[in-house]
């Protein structure tokens, strides 16, 4: 048996790259992977380890997640010094007591599930916080938000930012678009999902005939049919495109190609989409809600509300702001984007672990 502590980290969400958790985990053990834990043991989980193995070899331990381990009677039979509850929402937890690390990334099901307490989605996280030996939030705002709905246990609270995705510049020249680029166009990427509020920027779009818009991600459930609806009223077929899940290389290309990034989300626990445009230099106008402030920094433009004529004239100014700036504005905004590093904030997780099992 291994004298070595071991810390499992609950990462099945994995197994689903294009969503914002399913990129945390990934990055998180990337980063891992570079740093010494010769002392620890760090056991991974995912509905497919052998995808994880091939990737990171013998760094890690591997376990196979099936859907009904998070059923109590079902849950895995080792037994682990530290379990890292990766997000706030994973349903699988440890079978007998070990030392456990939860990870916030947001509070927003108390916004926009129940603020019932009793309703089993509060409950089910009160148990986590009660359970919790620390806690780490990926922003500030995921912190107060916490702190506004929950009774928080007094155990050391850290915050440590997500690093930015985009870790290597690809090569796009062979990319072929799926819609057209002949036109200035803004760039817009995430799950269609009502919090990202995209209909805001459709709406502003009937003012803005010299430009295109291209909004990226999986658009097949509900809120993607309300989108595709407002783009046939507002006669927008020939102005506002969806992509459908793209690739690295495709959400490369659009952000390096655009005119700006738009980012109107009103519930945000982190948001890298802006991170990643940053990396290009480019113009980033988000919602000044929740923690997108924290994230775009002095640099990026904000709407603080989301009528239309407002919302175009607040990117008007910014853009013409930008090309009086460019050289300034591109270098402050590759440096903040490169300031969000994975390496630091897996290696300040690890500290974390290495602390609670002193």
């Amino acid at each position: 048996m291994s004298s070595k502590k071991s810390v499992f980290l609950e990462t099945h969400n994995i197994n689903n790259r294009a969503t914002g958790l399913g990129t945390f985990n990934y990055e998180l053990i990337k980063g891992l992977q570079h740093l010494n834990f010769e002392d620890l043991e760090l056991h991974l989980n995912a509905g497919q380890p052998k995808l994880l193995k091939d990737e990171f070899g013998d760094s890690f331990k591997y376990h196979k997640y099936r859907s009904f381990h998070r059923y109590k009677t079902f849950r895995p039979l080792h037994k682990f010094d530290l379990w890292h509850s990766v997000n706030q929402n994973s349903k699988l937890e440890p079978r007998s007591y070990s030392k456990y690390l939860l990870t916030i990334h947001d509070v927003n099901f108390h916004e926009e599930v129940s603020s019932d307490m009793n309703h089993k989605r509060n409950r089910l996280f009160t148990e986590k916080l009660n359970k919790a030996t620390a806690i780490t939030y990926i922003s500030e705002f995921a912190k107060k938000q916490t702190h506004d709905y929950f009774d928080v246990p007094n155990v050391p609270e850290h915050i440590i930012y997500n690093g930015n995705p985009i870790s290597t510049l690809l090569d796009t020249s062979g990319f072929v678009s799926t819609v057209p680029v002949n036109k200035p166009f803004f760039y817009t990427i995430g799950d269609f999902i009502e919090r990202k509020n995209y209909t805001s920027i459709i709406n502003m779009m009937r003012l803005m005939k010299d430009f295109n818009l291209i909004i990226s991600g999986n658009n097949d459930r509900k809120y993607g049919q309300v989108i595709k609806d407002l783009i046939q009223e507002n006669g927008l077929q020939n102005q506002v495109f969806l992509t459908g899940k793209i690739s690295n290389e495709g959400k490369q290309f659009y952000m390096k190609n655009c005119t700006a990034f738009l980012f109107p989300s009103i519930r945000e626990g982190f948001g890298l989409p802006p991170i990643e445009a940053m990396s290009f230099g480019k113009p980033v106008f988000l919602s000044d809600k929740t923690s997108l402030p924290e994230i775009g920094g002095e640099m990026a433009n904000y709407w603080s509300d989301f009528d239309p004529e407002y919302m175009k004239e607040v990117l008007l100014n910014g853009l013409d702001h930008f090309e009086n700036n460019k050289n300034l504005i591109e270098t402050e905004m590759k440096k903040r984007a490169a300031s969000f590093d994975w390496k630091v904030a897996a290696a300040d997780y690890l500290k974390i672990y290495k602390d609670i099992l002193k």
